[in-house]
């Protein structure tokens, strides 16, 4: 074999390597059972209000999930269960639409943007939107930093 064809066949080797390296995210590969909590700033035709929630969820592996949250509002807090759908790319970046309910009603529709890292074990999210049922749109600022506590 002459060089030339054992440094493309070794070229070759190696980029197939390194393609299995790295298998890239999934819904798959980030369900399981997650705990989170988010921080940041509703903002009222009053003012703004801080806004801190914990919470977990299970979230199976074609990214539909459900849970629930305990969350606080300018001091008020409330236990409240979560539902939605999460769409993960290759590159671990996601987007999710997550509804919060009480009592089985809708009280607000969340669209998150979201990056996996930590082998997908750690989710960190922004909120997008926040909408209410009557499809008013509520500005807010807020943060999510999860980890996955098992696999599914």
């Amino acid at each position: 074999m002459t060089i030339h064809k054992l440094v493309v066949a070794l070229a070759v080797l190696l980029l197939a390597a390194a393609s299995n390296v790295y298998a890239g995210c999934s819904n798959a590969s980030t369900s399981g059972n997650w705990a989170y909590t988010y921080t940041g700033t509703i903002f009222t035709p009053n003012g703004p209000l801080p806004a801190a929630s914990v919470g977990h969820f299970f979230q199976d592996s074609a990214g539909n999930l459900r849970g629930s949250q305990t969350r606080s509002v300018a001091g008020q807090s409330g236990l409240e269960d979560i539902s939605g759908t999460n769409s993960v790319s290759r590159d671990c970046t996601a987007s999710l639409t997550i509804n919060v309910l009480v009592s089985g009603q809708l009280l607000r529709t969340a669209e998150l943007a979201a990056v996996y890292d930590s082998s997908g074990n750690h989710v960190r999210a922004i909120f997008q939107s926040l909408t209410l049922p009557d499809g008013t749109n509520v500005p807010v600022v807020i943060t999510i930093d999860g980890n996955r506590t098992s696999k599914e």
